[in-house]
């Protein structure tokens, strides 16, 4: 009898480790200036997180520009990079197998700047104040 899968299941220690190490070392290729594509020239890249699969043989890479740039075309070239980058990945681990880079854009700080400015918003902070009033309602004053 087959097990199912579960697609909620969190990413193991080891995943974790990996995904790790492997950040580290993508940093520290992207910082040396190894890559010579075009679109990456000038670009400072951002690598936020790597998520590993449980059998390590892929590896999603979430980055995005540092400062202002086009996430979307640095990205590309990423991707494009990727076969060296898997190289130079090689040859800086020791694992049985290198992961196969994925480059995705890294929407986080977006994501979280839109929550920022929503908290913000005149409408958001008079319903929180309201609500904080009636968890916490003062005393009054006998005089």
């Amino acid at each position: 009898m087959a097990r199912k899968k579960s697609k909620n299941k969190p990413p193991s220690q080891r995943q974790l480790r990996a995904g790790e190490l492997i950040r580290h070392a993508l940093v520290d290729i992207l910082a040396r200036e190894e890559l010579r594509d075009a679109d990456l020239k000038g670009v400072s890249v951002t690598v936020s997180e790597v998520r590993c699969a449980p059998d390590l043989r892929h590896a999603q890479v979430y980055c995005s520009p540092l400062g202002s740039g086009d996430a979307t075309k640095m990205v590309e070239a990423l991707n494009r990079c990727s076969r060296f980058l898997n190289g130079r990945l090689s040859r800086e681990m020791s694992m049985k197998y290198t992961p196969r880079l994925h480059f995705t854009p890294d929407i986080s700080f977006e994501t979280a700047s839109a929550m920022d400015q929503l908290l913000h918003r005149p409408e958001v902070a008079r319903d929180l104040a309201g609500s904080q009033n009636i968890e916490n309602p003062t005393e009054p004053d006998d005089t």
